[in-house]
């Protein structure tokens, strides 16, 4: 865990309350050290200060751990709030955000302003972190998802070694999720499907979907603490779950078949949802795996 490693006393200083039993924390380091794990930021953690500070805690926590954590973060609620100061619709199919040419500026300066915040305030947390959007760094090589969607991009190539190389000097990758095709034109990504095509790309231990539900729910409204693949797409066909958690599942699924050992929807406004997933037997949320 190199430079960053933390024993029990030093873990003692900066622990919260509220967080899972300490004395596990050791076990579940070990079991993460040599891995990935992706975590996917979005819902009204972008825009409640209190959530999005927690959030930031956590994660200055899992790389005081030493974890390799890689960050996507979204950009929705934020972009919807943009989009409605100029009067402009939100639209979507299937849970996917159509962008036009002129929706698109606004989606990529929301998505830069979010990546540049959520470095600072890591930094705030002696955390060092560095980002990867479209116009700097960018890492997706893209086709677009389906013409009636616009500028939706589906990633058909990841440049991992532009990930890699911040991992291994220590420092957390902070991605936005947008990409270019070979042509070099811009186009958004749903922020689960850039967080699932990082984690098969990194064949990651772990996928964290935040989100603003507790999970996902059986036809009775009963949360599911765990689901194979093939039930998740049964949800789907079967119109239990729609809207976002649509493109939750299918990416999901698509990571697990490809992989990725487990993926995890949370609830983002749960205190440390994060840190009950990677460090307890109870988990947070709901396991997909197979």
């Amino acid at each position: 865990m190199g430079s960053r490693e933390e024993g029990l006393e030093n873990l003692k200083k900066f622990w919260p309350e509220n967080a899972p039993n300490i004395s596990q924390v050791p076990k579940y380091v070990s079991k993460y050290k040599k891995e990935k794990i992706v975590i996917k930021c979005g819902g009204k953690v972008l825009i409640d200060p209190d959530l999005f500070n927690k959030f930031i805690e956590d994660v200055s926590i899992l790389y005081k751990l030493g974890l390799n954590i890689i960050i996507v973060h979204g950009g929705g609620p934020r972009i919807k709030i943009e989009l409605k100061k100029l009067n402009i619709e939100s639209q979507f199919i299937n849970g996917l955000r159509i962008t036009n040419k002129k929706t698109m500026g606004i989606v990529e300066k929301a998505l830069v302003d979010f990546n540049s915040e959520i470095i600072e305030k890591l930094k705030k947390k002696e955390c060092k972190a560095a980002g990867l959007n479209v116009s700097q760094n960018n890492i997706f090589i893209v086709e677009q998802e389906n013409a009636s969607l616009g500028f939706v991009g589906r990633p058909k190539k990841v440049l991992n070694e532009k990930i890699q190389s911040i991992v291994d000097q220590q420092q957390i990758p902070i991605i936005s999720p947008m990409g270019k095709d070979i042509e070099g034109e811009k186009y958004n990504i749903n922020a689960d499907t850039a967080a699932a095509s990082i984690a098969k790309s990194l064949k990651s231990r772990r996928l964290l979907l935040m989100t603003d539900v507790a999970g996902v729910y059986d036809k009775n409204k009963k949360l599911i603490n765990e689901i194979k693949p093939a039930e998740a797409k049964d949800l789907i066909d079967k119109k239990i779950v729609d809207g976002g958690m649509i493109p939750k599942l299918l990416n999901s699924i698509d990571a697990i078949e490809n992989g990725v050992k487990g993926v995890v929807i949370i609830d983002g406004r749960k205190l440390h949802s994060i840190l009950y997933e990677i460090f307890s037997d109870e988990g947070s949320g709901t396991l997909i795996r197979k």
